[in-house]
């Protein structure tokens, strides 16, 4: 039986890639009887006499599945966080970063919207935060939305992979795939004055080819809840934390009140920011208030 990739769901259609062939499909009802959704980056198995009426038969194994955005197989997400409207927000960036490493995804952060940067104030903040976060390991790109040679050293990291957009809205993601492929046309909107923030301009996700690979856009994340991680997974969520927790006294420190931390240690000695470990102790207190009381 053939085989491909959902590249789209819409409207309980599943468009499945097969080469050049783009065939549109339903789900049998196994799928829903043992109550799998075929999700878009699945790899399935796929039956069809013609390319309007096809039939997906099996989904095959997954690496990796985020349920909202409702996608799966994905190798990176382009976490794209603006310099300035909205404000770069390195609170909402870590939990987007625990997030996605807790699904074994690479993060790769785009800091948009350079070009609108007014205050030296402003951007040698900004600076600062892709500095700490390229010290932590993360790759950071510094891009802006008028500038196409700005996306130039982006472009090859998308390559052979399926990547997902994500970030604030109305922090330039459709703007930065308009760039990567202007034939697209995506629609954008501008900030709401009156809200602060963006405007939703994505209703459903899609695989978009660029280059030899995919990107993914993506309606953003629903939900940023810790659904599902644990405190002691949290630690393996900071990468600055994860290799040097074996050098704290305690086994299953949990790096908040234990003594002889060298995770506290490294923040007093600068060589974790404050605000990151700020960040791990508020997630930490989240995680507790969810679990239940008894």
């Amino acid at each position: 039986m053939p085989q491909g990739k959902i590249v789209k769901a819409l409207s309980g259609f599943y468009y499945v890639q097969d080469g050049d062939r783009f065939i549109q499909c339903r789900g049998r009802g196994v799928f829903r009887k043992n109550k799998i959704t075929p999700l878009v980056g699945d790899e399935v198995v796929y039956q069809a006499d013609n390319d309007q009426e096809g039939y997906v038969l099996e989904v095959l194994t997954r690496k990796n599945e985020l349920i909202r955005p409702p996608i799966c197989n994905v190798d990176q997400a382009i976490l794209v966080f603006s310099a300035v409207e909205p404000d770069f927000s390195p609170t909402l960036l870590d939990r987007f970063l625990v997030l996605i490493e807790a699904n074994d995804i690479e993060p790769i952060i785009v800091i948009s919207k350079i070009d609108l940067i007014q205050s030296k104030e402003v951007e040698t903040e900004v600076q600062s935060y892709a500095d700490d976060y390229k010290r932590i390991g993360y790759h950071v790109y510094l891009t802006s939305t008028v500038e196409a040679n700005s996306l130039s050293e982006m472009e090859p990291i998308l390559n052979d992979k399926i990547s997902v957009f994500a970030g604030q809205s109305g922090v330039g993601k459709s703007s930065l795939l308009n760039l990567l492929r202007p034939d697209l046309e995506l629609k954008t909107n501008d900030i709401s004055t009156h809200l602060g923030r963006g405007k939703h301009t994505t209703r459903h996700v899609e695989l978009i080819p660029v280059g030899t690979g995919f990107v993914a856009d993506t309606p953003g994340f629903s939900s940023l809840e810790f659904t599902g991680i644990e405190i002691e997974d949290l630690t393996y969520c900071f990468p600055e934390m994860k290799e040097r927790s074996g050098d704290c006294k305690f086994r299953g420190c949990t790096h908040v009140k234990e003594p002889k931390c060298a995770i506290k240690a490294a923040v007093e000695n600068g060589d974790i920011p404050q605000y990151r470990y700020d960040h791990y102790l508020s997630f930490v207190e989240e995680i507790k208030e969810r679990k239940p009381r008894y």
